[in-house]
């Protein structure tokens, strides 16, 4: 890693068990810097803060010469300001400005604080409202002098050694924390320097904290460790080497924070782009945490490696591959911004990433605004450039996240087209985030999340419910859900993970012209002894297939569980949901159930349909959505027709009772086949399988759509073994 300054390194000397007085600031500048500031006279506390006034005004995102223009330009387009004013007060008549750091002790109101409570007032995050509020209304200088003493309270709480540690779990110098708290105090006093209420002692106070912090940030970062925890401080760490470089000690601050961060670039960002933890909440986050970084490197003209680049880009490159066709995201385990919803928005991320890389596939999801707090992180020419965005429709089709384990059928990129996601990966090392829904599906069609998941939030009552698998869609046996052993956060902050997830197996993968194909199996029912695995096929522009296989020598009741608002006045086999535009999905069995319930929780509903007292069974559903209220199924019909296609009976020269076909023409999808007589064709599996099957006048195409290899024989004499997802063509002459 090549180091930030070409400058001779000087002898560590800064804290982090104490912070500088302002008065003895200039003892820790490199003796380059003190001996400039120095040639025409002494170095006072009023020279320094205006020497670093005028660094920040070059060195920071913007140049906060410019901060009423940016002020006025964000109240125009985000209308924030009740927003702020309301989270402000909230804050303020909480905590006093001389607030406590370390449990037990109460808000103003005598209440107790809480963990989760505290975590939050270690980041800071709505000292950045109160800040806005100053400038908002009338610039009330009690809002600056309640910013300085917050901040001066924990100096002193620091001295005093009062002050929750990384031992009890809520650790306010912890690496996530302090580098949260330090984002927001350099975007509060970037801020401030606008102003002349914001005093040269408070400027110096500010940077002497800032300096403890970052001390204290690369004494305890010597090594690696996992998660968005450490991107977080290490990102804070790097801005802080970069800002206030004129420091002894801050050139290796920066190596640390770059390299730290190359590692976790490297490590944690899956080979496939997506970040290790799952979610696009924290695959995001760590855009942010990257992004903060990266951007100051690039206004500071200081040199990163292209690795480090490149990984950058590919986080962005990311989310359109996953995105739904309404330019939305699936919630995907551990997203937290708005609990409840069925979608993510990526919009401001992929605007960030348009204004980084002037990418116009970016710039198909992008709008004339990034999120509310990255604005304060963009330079003026980005700002201006919001207004003029190039945008380019995605070519992305069908695929698959080989690393991550998500795997995408998509039709297209119109509003109204299908498309979904199979969640098929726990990570190994640091599952935390994961959610009970290995195998579980969601999907969008017609304009509609059809088969929703739920953003969760750590503090809600809820959580653990929301992140286990009865609001999936997924597959279940009797009590048993796929999330075991839940165990809640060592600091009782509300997060919780669970001890215990499936391994799941992906078993073969297949996308082509006629349908895409996913296989896996998870060992998530073993202690029970039952085996299960899912197929999901979606037959191109029309509909989807989920096959849930189990298997056991013991009777077990058999469950699917679906989520949305589907009604069961039609019976087990088929529910129904419908959309205020007359649009539809319906759920419907082609193996008889026995029993349908529905259930739910903050607005949200699930059905569970339930197959009872079997030792073996395969439900085999098809998810069919439509447009128009007469184009659902109609189980009432002899022949029930799924859009062109016909669901066929075993008479159809199939030997087998548990066979079904599905038929359009010369094409057909065939479940539990064993032999077949069709146009005098005889055709035999070694195995009962599930076999798409394409007939021309000379040739019969055959795909394998099953689990378990099987050996095809045409005719008695012409025969192949198929593994799962592979084709063969026979000729027939």
């Amino acid at each position: 890693m090549l180091l930030l300054f070409s400058a001779t390194l000087w002898s560590q000397s800064l804290s982090s068990k104490k912070v500088v007085d302002n008065k003895d600031l200039k003892n820790y500048l490199k003796k380059e810097v003190s001996s400039q500031l120095k040639a025409d006279g002494k170095l006072t506390e009023a020279r320094l803060a205006a020497y670093f006034r005028a660094k920040f005004s070059e060195r920071f995102y913007y140049d906060y010469n410019s901060f009423n223009d940016r002020l006025h330009t964000y109240n125009t387009i985000y209308n924030n300001q009740d927003n702020h004013k309301s989270r402000a007060l909230d804050h303020l008549n909480k905590f006093p400005a001389k607030a406590q750091w370390k449990l037990p002790f109460n808000y103003k109101n005598g209440d107790p604080v809480d963990a989760y409570a505290l975590r939050h007032l270690a980041r800071q995050h709505k000292m950045v409202d109160i800040a806005l509020l100053y400038f908002n209304e009338d610039k009330n200088p009690e809002y600056i002098r309640y910013f300085v003493n917050q901040m001066q309270s924990l100096n002193e709480a620091l001295k005093a050694n009062k002050f929750e540690t990384i031992e009890d779990g809520n650790g306010v110098y912890e690496v996530y924390r302090a580098g949260y708290r330090i984002t927001n105090w350099l975007w509060i006093h970037n801020m401030f320097l606008s102003d002349k209420a914001y005093t040269d002692a408070d400027q110096l106070q500010t940077i002497a904290t800032l300096l403890q912090h970052g001390q204290s940030l690369y004494e305890n970062n010597p090594e690696f460790h996992a998660g968005n925890h450490q991107t977080k401080g290490m990102s804070a760490l790097a801005a802080i080497a970069i800002l206030l470089r004129d420091f002894k000690g801050t050139d290796l601050w920066y190596e640390r924070a770059m390299s730290r961060l190359s590692e976790h670039l490297e490590k944690e960002i899956n080979p496939d782009g997506f970040q290790f933890e799952r979610s696009v909440h924290y695959h995001m986050a760590d855009i942010n945490n990257y992004f903060y970084a990266y951007q100051l490197t690039k206004i500071n003209t200081i040199k990163v490696d292209q690795a480090w680049e490149d990984k950058l880009r590919s986080l962005f490159t990311t989310l359109p591959k996953i995105a739904y066709p309404d330019k939305t995201a699936p919630v995907l385990q551990d997203d937290t911004d708005n609990p409840w919803a069925e979608f993510n928005d990526i919009s401001g991320a992929l605007t960030l990433g348009y204004l980084l890389f002037d990418n116009p596939s970016f710039g198909y999801f992008a709008t004339n605004k990034v999120d509310p707090g990255m604005y304060w992180f963009l330079s003026n020419k980005q700002v201006e450039q919001l207004n003029n965005i190039e945008k380019k429709a995605p070519k992305h089709g069908s695929l698959a996240f080989q690393d991550t384990k998500y795997y995408i059928m998509r039709q297209g990129w119109e509003t109204n087209d299908d498309m979904m996601i199979i969640s098929a990966g726990v990570d190994a090392d640091k599952p935390d985030h994961q959610h009970g829904d290995v195998l579980g599906i969601q999907a969008m069609a017609n304009g509609h999340v059809i088969l929703p998941n739920y953003q969760v939030r750590y503090s809600l009552k809820d959580f653990d419910l929301f992140k286990n698998s009865m609001v999936k869609n997924v597959a279940l046996v009797d009590d048993e859900l796929i999330g075991k052993a839940w165990t809640s956060n060592k600091g009782g902050s509300g997060f919780g993970k669970f001890k215990d997830l499936p391994t799941p197996k992906v078993i073969t993968w297949n996308t082509n012209d006629k349908f895409d194909l996913f296989v896996g199996s998870h060992d998530g029912f073993e202690n029970i002894n039952v085996t299960y695995s899912r197929q999901v096929i979606y037959l191109k522009d029309d509909f989807w297939i989920v096959k849930d296989n189990f298997k056991s020598p013991n009777t077990h009741n058999y469950k699917q569980v679906w989520q949305g608002h589907y009604t069961t006045e039609l019976g087990a086999d088929l529910i129904r949901a419908s959309f205020p535009d007359a649009a539809g999905t319906d759920i419907f069995q082609l193996h008889s159930t026995d029993t349908v319930e529905t259930s739910g929780a903050n607005g949200k509903q699930w059905t569970v349909v339930t197959k009872n007292n079997q030792k073996e069974y395969n439900f085999i559903t098809v998810i069919l959505p439509y447009q128009g209220y007469n184009n659902g199924v109609d189980k009432t019909k002899k022949e029930i027709k799924l859009n062109d296609w016909t669901v066929k009976t075993p008479h159809w020269g199939i030997n087998g009772a548990n066979t079904t076909v599905i038929a359009n023409s010369n094409k057909h999808y065939a479940f539990g086949l064993k032999k077949m007589e069709y146009k005098g064709i005889m055709l035999e599996a070694s195995v009962a399988s599930d076999l798409y099957l394409e007939i021309t006048n000379d040739t019969l195409e055959v795909y394998l759509l099953s689990e378990a290899p099987t050996t095809v024989t045409i005719n008695a004499n012409k025969n192949v073994t198929l593994k799962p997802g592979d084709q063969y063509i026979f000729e027939l002459n």
